[in-house]
């Protein structure tokens, strides 16, 4: 499958494509912005349609090719897209590279970069994603910032602020993000040292919500099955999920007394790249608007599926219009009659339109005249 342009929306769709999930909630001594991140940005150069996986001393065509940012911009994409202010910290170097992603960002997904820095003489990370076979094989080449990726002296205000958990290093931002009255949102990585010390767990205290994966969870927390894991975790944080890909998401939120589980979507899955990511920003969206936990968790698990349909982190990030889409075709299923029982709080949510597509940004380094 290529990578190319979405078809553009009908100048008379454009408007009603704007969602504001938050507009019941919002009031005028809001902080300006709903989520603020912080992290490296990525090239993400990403090969699709591959039949079988590169073997020494043979070269392999792809179907189709596409370029976008990736790393701490696949969930900053992720929230713009959901109609959440997203505020981004991060180096970007002043090659080609650099241009790219920070035109993506500003100019086509409304990302506020005015906390970043461009960093000159500094090459752009750049991953390499193979997807095939509903997986991926990643090779990253880098170099760390200079003077480090940008933590702001004084930091933007927020409703939200998320971080990826580090094995092995401390994230001390996160306790004046929390002192401020920002609700921080945590994941965390795979410990390559095989330790998963229950150190690294430290900066929860820092945090409102923590959303491991279900291996991860029990590694840490040295619990056998995800509903152990997920009790000893919501002894340490006020919410707590565990997600299982396709298995689907079990949670506690110990502010509302509420527990829930959400299966995950049945489709077909072209690349998984950035999943993770669109699962928070779905969480993160559900918990500013107030939804219960169970339509939280069904949501982001939506948001999920949806983008792993898709080949390339950031562009397969879902919008309004795309779940709209899913909603309009779910509702009229006679097959999807349980689903569409289990979904129905998005009545109140989509925009009431007919199923269309919308154009992204350029999903390559090249044809910039095209943006």
């Amino acid at each position: 499958m290529a990578m190319r342009h979405d078809d553009a929306v009908p100048a008379e769709l454009a408007g009603q494509m704007a969602v504001d999930p938050l507009a019941e909630v919002r009031s005028p001594e809001d902080p300006a912005f709903d989520v603020f991140l912080t992290g490296t940005v990525f090239l993400d150069i990403v090969f699709t349609g591959l039949h079988h996986s590169p073997a020494v001393g043979t070269e392999v065509w792809a179907d189709g090719m596409g370029s976008c940012p990736g790393g701490i911009a696949n969930l900053a994409i992720a929230t713009s897209r959901l109609g959440l202010n997203t505020a981004l910290a991060a180096s970007f170097g002043d090659d080609v590279y650099g241009d790219f992603c920070w035109e993506s960002l500003t100019v086509h997904e409304d990302v506020d970069l005015s906390s970043s820095h461009r960093v000159s003489g500094w090459h752009s990370p750049v991953t390499v994603s193979l997807a095939y076979d509903g997986e991926r094989t990643l090779v990253t080449h880098g170099h760390p910032p200079p003077q480090g990726e940008p933590i702001p002296t004084r930091l933007p205000c927020a409703r939200t602020s998320v971080v990826h958990l580090t094995p092995g290093s401390r994230t001390p931002w996160l306790e004046h993000a929390s002192a401020q009255g920002s609700l921080v949102f945590a994941d965390v990585g795979w410990d390559e040292t095989d330790a998963w010390s229950a150190e690294m767990l430290s900066d929860l205290r820092s945090c409102h919500a923590f959303l491991p994966n279900a291996v991860e969870a029990m590694r840490y927390t040295r619990t056998t099955t995800q509903r152990d894991a997920l009790h000893k975790l919501a002894d340490v944080v006020p919410v707590v999920v565990v997600t299982d890909g396709a298995r689907g998401a079990l949670a506690i939120d110990n502010t509302t007394g509420e527990s829930a589980e959400a299966p995950g979507l049945v489709v077909e899955a072209l690349d998984s790249t950035g999943a993770g990511d669109v699962f928070t920003a779905g969480f993160v969206t559900g918990t500013l608007a107030g939804w219960s936990l169970a339509d939280r968790l069904r949501f982001s698990n939506l948001a999920a599926a949806l983008s792993v349909q898709r080949f390339g982190g950031s562009l397969a990030a879902p919008d309004w219009l795309e779940i709209a889409t899913w909603w309009w075709q779910t509702k009229r299923n006679p097959a999807a009659t349980e689903l569409a029982d289990r979904y129905r709080f998005l009545d109140d949510l989509v925009p009431p339109i007919r199923p269309g597509t919308r154009r992204r940004a350029v999903p390559t380094v090249g044809f910039r005249g095209q943006a």
